[in-house]
């Protein structure tokens, strides 16, 4: 448990400090769109562009919020718990946070395997028959906007962001574990 819990926080870590500098990202394209609509003509792009850095930002950044316990609390009880109690409480609620991922990530999984041309009801053979060379790509979604891009890149960010919070939800009910057995992490 102790490795496991070394290398998912340390991945997530350094994921979540590099999606950190996503929000300067937005902001630039914020400013672009504010500067384009006043002076020249407005950019088709900034917003849809804007939105998928948001999604970006958020999902990558999740695994790091919980690791380092930063998401909203209602500390009303909570906070005058002792260690063990607030361990039993985390391990119980971390197991229905892990349900609702998984239920998250293969809803994400069948929105990826649509954009990329898969119109079946069995997503993770496609991925599966996309490895081994058995199905092909069909016909990409696109945005319904003007400007039209392809919709498979921020799924498949969608896809990996979910993947790591799984990885992190899984990492913090180890750790839960551990507290309940007297462990230090």
């Amino acid at each position: 448990m102790h490795g496991y819990i070394r290398t998912v926080d340390t991945v997530n870590y350094r994921i979540g400090r590099v999606a950190m500098y996503g929000i300067f990202v937005l902001m630039g394209i914020l400013l672009w769109s504010s500067i384009s609509k006043t002076f020249f003509l407005p950019s088709l792009w900034t917003l849809e562009m804007a939105q998928f850095v948001m999604v970006a930002y958020y999902i990558l950044g999740g695994p790091y919020s919980i690791q380092l316990g930063s998401n909203v609390r209602m500390d009303l009880l909570y906070g005058e718990w002792s260690l063990r109690k607030k361990a039993w409480f985390d391990l119980l609620t971390v197991l229905f946070l892990i349900f609702y991922l998984c239920v998250l990530l293969y809803g994400a999984v069948s929105s990826t395997a649509y954009s990329l041309g898969y119109w079946g009801t069995e997503p993770l053979s496609y991925f599966a028959g996309l490895v081994t060379g058995t199905e092909d790509v069909g016909r990409l979604e696109r945005s319904s906007t003007a400007w039209r891009p392809y919709m498979w890149p921020i799924k498949t960010i969608m896809i990996l962001g979910m993947s790591l919070m799984l990885l992190q939800c899984i990492s913090e009910l180890f750790k839960d574990v551990l507290r309940l057995k007297g462990e230090t992490i």
